[in-house]
């Protein structure tokens, strides 16, 4: 079995004729063709990692790459490149050679929310990529650190009212879906919160942790074991139901709120015009890897849902995700910065 190494080589800028390019591009594509998926893989595959190597993108990545390792036949080299809320990973994903041999993990944050506020990204989401499987689906949970006195939702909405824009809240960027979380909470409850943006989860998570900022609208991974060390407080989560891992945690729907819901997913993408042999490989191998009985128990037990699907499905998925994020940033009036 080969196992996965990571690579934090930096990118370097490579200057050629486009002639050149078009004719590698050409050139790969149509071998990838003649091979056929039987000799496919030929080489260590890369797998860009859009963020830095901590949270919930590398406990994903690195659960599923030695999977994909042992099954492909190949290593499979991690490439953490993160950068712009993900924007700069995506498009080294995107401008690769699509002969299967990079792919990458994309968020609702690269391929949704994120092109949805910022408009150019660098890279078309539904265009350039080809979707291979869906990963995970969960819902976030609004925490708070214990100094800002609230136990409830209720509590906290009208502490909020009472105080317009006295709490301030952090969140990993512009576009995350912690991000839109809270705009949805505020569009919906009628409150003002002060955004304090962070270059990442990781240093949002930790600000909260020390009273920095009030709260925030986290992964249950990164703040549940906070909350049962009490240093921070679950006060609803944003699906439609009830987290298994925090069943007495409320969902915003059920606290008066029921047509709330907000939801991030992970998945697996290549540059767009990969052969589709290729792709459905990829897709099969993926959803293998993912469904192994260790992998899913693992991200079952930090709050994920694992939710697989095929590439065509899974395209139709991002679509309607970029539609409906566009649509609502359009509608509450929200740019980037």
């Amino acid at each position: 079995m080969r196992t996965i190494m990571p690579m934090f080589t930096p990118m370097r800028r490579l200057h050629r004729p486009a002639q050149w390019f078009a004719t590698a591009l050409l050139s790969a594509t149509s071998l990838a063709h003649a091979q056929g998926p039987a000799a496919y893989p030929t080489r260590p595959i890369r797998f860009v990692v859009p963020f830095a190597p901590s949270g919930s993108s590398d406990t994903i990545t690195r659960l599923i790459g030695p999977r994909l390792a042992e099954q492909l036949g190949q290593q499979v080299v991690l490439d953490n490149r993160s950068g712009g809320n993900g924007a700069i990973g995506t498009q080294i994903i995107a401008q690769a050679l699509p002969d299967g041999h990079t792919i990458g993990l994309c968020y609702i944050a690269t391929l949704a929310t994120n092109p949805a506020i910022s408009g150019d990204v660098g890279y078309d989401p539904i265009r350039d990529f080809s979707p291979i499987s869906q990963l995970t689906a969960s819902a976030n949970v609004l925490a708070v650190h214990p100094s800002v006195g609230v136990s409830t939702l209720k509590e906290f909405i009208a502490l909020a009212k009472g105080k317009p824009g006295h709490i301030n809240y952090s969140s990993g960027g512009i576009g995350t879906i912690g991000h839109l979380s809270a705009e949805l909470l505020q569009h919906a409850a009628g409150i003002k919160l002060n955004h304090i943006v962070y270059k990442g989860s990781g240093q949002a998570v930790i600000d909260l942790l020390g009273g920095h900022v009030g709260t925030m609208f986290s992964g249950m991974a990164a703040v549940q074991g906070h909350a049962r060390a009490g240093k921070l407080r679950l006060l609803a989560v944003t699906g439609k139901e009830r987290m298994g891992v925090a069943p007495d945690v409320p969902t915003i729907a059920e606290s008066g709120y029921p047509k709330f819901e907000a939801y991030g997913w992970f998945g697996v993408i290549a540059p767009a015009r990969v052969p589709k042999p290729i792709i459905t490989r990829l897709n099969g191998e993926t959803i293998k890897a993912v469904n192994a009985p260790a992998v899913r128990e693992r991200l079952t037990a930090i709050g994920f849902d694992v939710v697989t699907s095929s590439p065509e499905v899974f395209a139709r998925y991002i679509e309607s995700e970029f539609a409906q994020w566009r649509d609502l940033a359009r509608q509450m009036g929200l740019k980037a910065k």
